[in-house]
């Protein structure tokens, strides 16, 4: 009895078209030879057949590439996308920052805690028990008597 495996997430199978091939690959290929065939007909003339087989092959490999590779699911322009990306635009420090609440109530406490002695001063300056101050060239700590 003949047996066939059947995946069980169905998303990652692809539909094949043409000689086993998906619509992206037949479309990247037919770009590369596109592009391939004609120029290796220029050039057989006037540069060595080998030579002309070889700049056909270099421009041609753009195209198969970008219709056979693939990695984690991603076609191979989305792959160098993410690539310039992260090298070249974004930034390459990027500091750990959160949003600390506890730092926040700290310092509105300590904000709290110096408008409180500023009114308390102003209110002992109205009652006639200010605090005297120094003099101008008074240098010392402590007050004199």
């Amino acid at each position: 009895m003949a047996y066939v495996s059947v995946p069980k997430d169905l998303t990652h199978v692809k539909s094949k078209m043409l000689f086993g091939l998906t619509k992206r690959q037949i479309v990247c290929f037919g770009a590369a030879l596109l592009m391939g065939l004609p120029l290796f007909f220029m050039l057989r003339g006037s540069v060595p057949t080998s030579a002309a087989a070889l700049v056909m092959i270099f421009a041609m490999l753009p195209g198969l590439l970008f219709g056979l590779c693939e990695k984690h699911g991603q076609p191979l322009e989305v792959v160098i996308g993410q690539i310039i990306r992260n090298r070249f635009t974004m930034p390459k420090a990027r500091p750990y920052q959160t949003n600390n609440l506890y730092a926040v109530l700290e310092r509105q406490r300590q904000m709290e805690m110096e408008v409180k002695a500023v009114v308390q001063k102003a209110k002992r300056r109205q009652a006639g028990k200010a605090v005297p101050r120094r003099k101008a060239g008074d240098t010392s700590h402590y007050q004199k008597v």
